[in-house]
């Protein structure tokens, strides 16, 4: 197998239940072609309780200063979150303001230069391998981690997941084998959420649930006006840009300067989603999520991904504790000069 793959997918489709898989079939005593879920080291993953399976997550940024204690507290929010998945397996979003910082990359970089506790393989998880690059000081932490998946150290695997492999710096989608997992079938969906979910829902709420889901059981799970009303406010926002200069300074006046920075980031980053369903769209692809009307009419591709870089640059400003208000305000002007450039590009 090689050592360092890429899960590709949807949110909420199953890329690091699929990667913990993959931990257990790499880590299972029997090697065979699937993991017996019985032996010591399968059950051990499967409790997320073994000590050479790394499952690193975002995490909000270490509030120390000293660079090695920021290790230290890395290795503890991580661990808190895994603590808290161990006892509720079906979780939510992520706080729109974690990340992997550069503690997080020079924590997973002592660790592989560590032997394996059991002795046999070391697999590291890296969920939302994206998120690597929407933070302050982004390049340093991914080319660090570059180096590692460069020259991984023998019997050391490296399973990245991510919604969109485009988000990656290049030179990590280059160093990966990408693997695509596909949405779900509304049936695959529904058996799910019949057998776990607790309480049961009606059946009317149930196929409403299964139709929002549009394929995902980690968004019909967590089907909270959280991630409806980030992209709300997104495509609100790109409504509000290309309208003009006084709807635009009004929308920056309704911008409290001192928002719910978890907020702000997810809408941040649910316009990021959007505009890179819009490149889709105009790719003649099949965007993830319906467009606003905003973006329905015909863009060069070039304008939309100039759009998604700029909102790429402000939610890496909105990590360094930049006013929101500031921030709405540019970037309403810079995706309306971007956007309403139409003229014969491709």
């Amino acid at each position: 197998m090689p050592q360092v793959l890429l899960f590709e997918g949807a949110e909420g489709v199953g890329r690091q239940r699929l990667a913990l898989w993959m931990g257990q079939l790499l880590l299972c005593e029997q090697k065979d072609a699937e993991p017996c879920s019985k032996c010591r080291p399968c059950r051990l993953v499967m409790e997320l309780g073994h000590a050479d399976l790394h499952w690193i997550v975002p995490i909000l940024r270490p509030k120390v200063t000293d660079a090695d204690k920021q290790v230290d507290e890395a290795a503890d929010l991580i661990g808190e979150i895994v603590a808290e998945r161990r006892k509720t397996p079906l979780y939510g979003a992520l706080d729109g303001m974690a990340s992997h910082p550069l503690a997080t990359v020079r924590l997973i970089q002592r660790r592989a230069a560590l032997k394996s506790v059991e002795g046999g393989p070391t697999v590291f998880i890296i969920g939302h391998a994206e998120r690597l690059v929407p933070q302050e000081s982004s390049q340093e932490a991914a080319n660090a981690l570059l180096k590692l998946l460069e020259e991984p150290p023998a019997n050391t695997w490296f399973i990245l997941t991510a919604t969109d492999a485009g988000r990656l710096l290049p030179t990590i989608r280059s160093r990966v084998v990408p693997v695509r997992l596909g949405r779900l079938t509304d049936a695959e969906v529904r058996d799910f959420l019949a057998a776990e979910l607790k309480p049961g829902l009606s059946a009317a709420a149930l196929e409403e649930r299964v139709r929002t889901a549009e394929g995902s059981i980690g968004s019909a799970v967590s089907a909270s006006d959280a991630g409806a009303k980030a992209h709300a406010a997104a495509a609100d926002l790109v409504d509000v840009a290309l309208q003009g200069s006084v709807p635009r300074a009004e929308r920056v006046l309704k911008q409290s300067p001192w928002a719910a920075r978890g907020d702000f980031s997810a809408m941040l980053e649910a316009l990021e989603q959007t505009l890179g369903d819009a490149v889709r769209a105009a790719s003649g692809m099949t965007p993830r999520r319906a467009l606003p009307a905003a973006l329905k009419g015909p863009r060069p591709v070039s304008r939309l991904l100039e759009a998604q870089r700029h909102v790429t640059a402000a939610r890496e400003a909105a990590q360094g504790n930049v006013n929101p208000q500031l921030l709405v305000g540019v970037l309403a002007e810079d995706l309306a000069a971007a956007l309403n450039r139409v003229s014969g590009e491709r």
